[in-house]
């Protein structure tokens, strides 16, 4: 059993790795920290390319490294079991697909606080997870 906590390096998705933490700390539970990967592809001659693919997942293990930093600090002494993946893909996608398939308990997301016009036209990560996923969804603010 575990807790899945979706991270962009942003002061946002810190707070839900804080929160989660202590959720997890407090069930006992495993937090998995997630970074999904959004990178720009190319198809040449029938081959799908990445540019930037090797600093696209260096910095990915950054933001992740980071996260697991936020994570320890949250809980201070407390003992907590922390696991980290590196997702490819549509971020709501990768995060639900990957809750589905590790059999996760609970997703943690932060929201930016968009403007309602602008999420109405790049929509919201956090708010799609919310729809797609098939376990609870917390919405950290």
């Amino acid at each position: 059993m575990s807790y899945l906590v979706a991270t962009d390096g942003s002061t946002e998705s810190d707070e839900a790795v804080r929160y989660a933490a202590r959720q997890a700390v407090a069930f006992y539970e495993t937090l998995e920290i997630a970074h999904v990967l959004t990178p720009d592809s190319e198809l040449v001659d029938g081959t799908i390319i990445l540019p930037g693919e090797e600093a696209a997942v260096e910095a990915g293990q950054g933001v992740l490294e980071s996260a697991r930093s936020v994570a320890a600090e949250a809980v201070g002494d407390e003992s907590i079991d922390v696991e980290t993946q590196l997702l490819t893909g549509r971020p709501a996608d990768a995060l639900t697909e990957y809750a589905a398939d590790e059999a996760v308990d609970a997703i943690y997301v932060g929201h930016r606080g968009l403007s309602e016009e602008r999420e109405q036209v790049v929509g919201s990560v956090a708010k799609s997870v919310v729809d797609k996923a098939d376990v609870p969804v917390t919405v950290i603010r």
